[in-house]
């Protein structure tokens, strides 16, 4: 791809609508100030009504109507959307549920990923696609599927995810008695005498053997990987275009880092208010301080994550614009927030924000979900913010790349194995480096999410990196050189490739005198109250050890240790203990900290500094005051 630039896009379905309306939308796109269009990625039954009737004319006429109004085209896979007769072609190609229900056809994503007939009718049809548009002039990059994951569709419970998956273990371990070992199935008997012998890790009498159940985990993840890698692999022999997947938020039960080795660049699907209330993890005051703007730092979390995901390359394909029809409740943004939501994306290194959708539909699923024009195709809310950022982009500085002096360390796999052993109600890893994310940015500071496979720590003065159930001997030893402090635990370190305590007892850190001797989950009504404020809530541990002991609770027990650069923190700690303790590991690494008010942010390029005001109210912070509901840009080295 070609130097970074701030660009706008949108979601559009022309096989939704007449063709005598194309036109006419191709200009008002370019009018707004738009670059990018999306289109195709639900069309397979448009393309194919029946096997071997293909009809490629109307989406030829779209592409190049969108490509003469000067816009460029992000052509995606229709796969997730797999047409009736391909279920009368397979019909064991549906994903199955834990309880053993297979899913209907009726709405998308109804495939399960390890079925290989499935599989080659995606290679067929990617094929085809490839062929046809790889060297069109206006198809200017590629999207494979849409949201892997969405709807809880990664993990299935087939027949074909059974065949495959004991195939994935005989690659893996070989030897039957290599794999009783290993996930120690001396325990309640449950020894296999061969790999045909093992099924899926559900319907079991009571919780199956967490290796077993983490093992199945990785399998699933790694047929997400593998099905990915058959498109991006025809594509990429047949055009030169960049290819990209569109990510959802807190999607984490397959490794995105993975996926994103055989993409150009990562994109992601933010809607702020959808979010809200069943994925950004807000208590009951954050969700009605925040109902139509949405929490602070969620977006922000995932722009960072994405930016990592994608190599330095981050895109939002689809950004909410307005009300949207699937959440608990679905309030419409307070005016200024698609504008906020823009900016906030570009201010996290985004190329480009593309609105979904331009049209809102007057029919099926998603017709309550708004667009940036209204079903008569009179503008709704969104699309005068949408022209506003326009313009405003055109008046901002060139974009240069820029690296934080904070980095936190995200796992995937860790995710899983705290999903597999959550231990206590309502723990999950993602909530964890969330919570310490959130105290990261409340203390003003600029973040870079690395994955658990980083060695290279250069430039960095702290690296936080919770939770990390299983390092990796050269992760601790990176971690020990970096000459950052570094903060780890609560469970770093805690198992071992194959989930098993391992001995030495966790942490077993190069040059950290520190054992976790044992380890509880609180009840929410019970946190333990740390000597120098704030508490552990969920989730604490015992310390031993010869390092020194820097934090304790209220009975005096070691809370958190440290030698030389390396701290452990032994617990979950609530908002204000994280933010406490971040802050004197930010003094003692040099970086300078703000506490920020409540629903402010902000955030550093290499020649910008961005401040986000959430409320509603004007903030003053610093000598700057921000207007309600505001984007503030400063040119770096200017007041603030």
């Amino acid at each position: 791809m070609t130097d970074p630039l701030r660009t706008l896009g949108c979601c559009y379905y022309p096989e939704h609508w007449p063709r005598s309306l194309w036109a006419e939308d191709a200009r008002r796109m370019a009018e707004t100030g738009l670059t990018w269009v999306r289109i195709g990625e639900f069309a397979w039954e448009r393309l194919e009504p029946s096997p071997g009737d293909l009809r490629f004319d109307w989406l030829d006429e779209a592409i190049w109507t969108l490509g003469e109004a000067g816009l460029k085209v992000v052509l995606g896979t229709p796969t997730a959307t797999p047409p009736r007769w391909m279920l009368d072609k397979h019909p064991d190609m549906l994903a199955v549920d834990a309880e053993g229900r297979p899913r209907k056809f009726g709405s998308r994503r109804h495939y399960c990923f390890s079925h290989e007939g499935y599989a080659a009718e995606s290679d067929r049809i990617v094929t085809l696609l490839a062929e046809r548009y790889g060297r069109n002039d206006h198809v200017a990059a590629w999207q494979t599927d849409n949201e892997y994951g969405c709807h809880d569709t990664t993990i299935s419970y087939s027949d074909a995810a059974r065949v495959a998956f004991r195939r994935w273990l005989r690659a893996r371990y070989v030897d039957i008695d290599a794999l009783n070992a290993a996930w120690g199935n001396v325990f309640w008997s449950m020894a296999y005498r061969d790999f045909d012998e093992i099924d899926l890790p559900n319907l079991t009498v009571t919780e199956p053997n967490p290796a077993h159940a983490l093992a199945f985990r990785r399998f699933s993840s790694d047929q997400v990987v593998r099905f990915n890698r058959r498109q991006v692999g025809i594509i990429r022999a047949r055009s030169e275009a960049p290819i990209t997947h569109n990510y959802m938020g807190r999607i984490t039960d397959f490794d995105h880092f993975a996926v994103g080795e055989d993409l150009d660049f990562a994109s992601w699907d933010s809607y702020p208010l959808g979010f809200l209330e069943d994925r950004a993890g807000a208590d009951a005051d954050t969700q009605r301080d925040f109902a139509r703007q949405g929490e602070p730092d969620f977006q922000a979390f995932h722009h960072d994550l994405y930016r990592a995901v994608g190599r330095g390359r981050m895109w939002v394909m689809e950004q909410q614009p307005g009300p949207v029809n699937w959440a608990p409740h679905n309030p419409a943004p307070l005016p200024g927030m698609v504008r906020l939501w823009s900016w906030e994306a570009f201010a996290h290194g985004a190329d480009c924000v593309s609105y979904f959708r331009w049209r809102q539909a007057p029919f099926a699923q998603e017709q309550l979900h708004a667009g940036l024009l209204r079903p008569d195709s009179q503008p709704a809310p969104g699309l005068e913010e949408a022209a506003q950022v326009a313009r405003e982009i055109a008046q901002a500085p060139e974009v240069s790349a820029t690296k934080a002096e904070v980095a936190v360390l995200f796992d995937y796999d860790a995710d899983a194995a705290w999903a597999v052993q959550p231990h206590g109600a309502g723990l999950s890893y993602f909530g964890l480096v969330l919570d310490f994310y959130k105290a990261l940015r409340g203390l003003g500071l600029s973040i870079d999410i690395l994955p658990a496979t980083a060695r290279d720590f250069t430039g960095y003065r702290l690296i936080v990196a919770p939770g990390l159930m299983h390092m990796a001997e050269g992760l601790k030893s990176a971690l020990a050189e970096a000459g950052a402090e570094v903060l780890l635990g609560p469970r770093s370190g805690a198992r071992d490739g194959e989930f098993s305590i391992p001995v030495p007892l966790p942490p077993a850190f190069p040059g950290l005198d520190v054992t976790v001797s044992h380890v509880e989950s609180l009840r929410p009504d019970c946190p333990a109250a740390l000597e120098q404020g704030g508490a552990f809530a969920g989730y604490r541990e015992a310390l031993e050890g010869a390092a020194r002991v820097v934090e304790r609770d209220a009975q005096g027990a070691p809370a958190m240790m440290r030698e030389g650069r390396v701290s452990y923190l032994g617990g979950w700690p609530d908002g204000q203990a994280a933010r406490r303790i971040l802050a004197a590991l930010c003094a003692r690494a040099g970086l300078d900290t703000v506490a920020l008010p409540h629903g402010i942010r902000r955030r550093d390029t290499a020649r910008e500094r961005f401040w986000f005001n959430h409320t509603a109210q004007a903030v003053t912070v610093e000598g700057i005051e921000l207007p309600p509901l505001s984007v503030t840009r400063l040119e770096r080295g200017a007041d603030g």
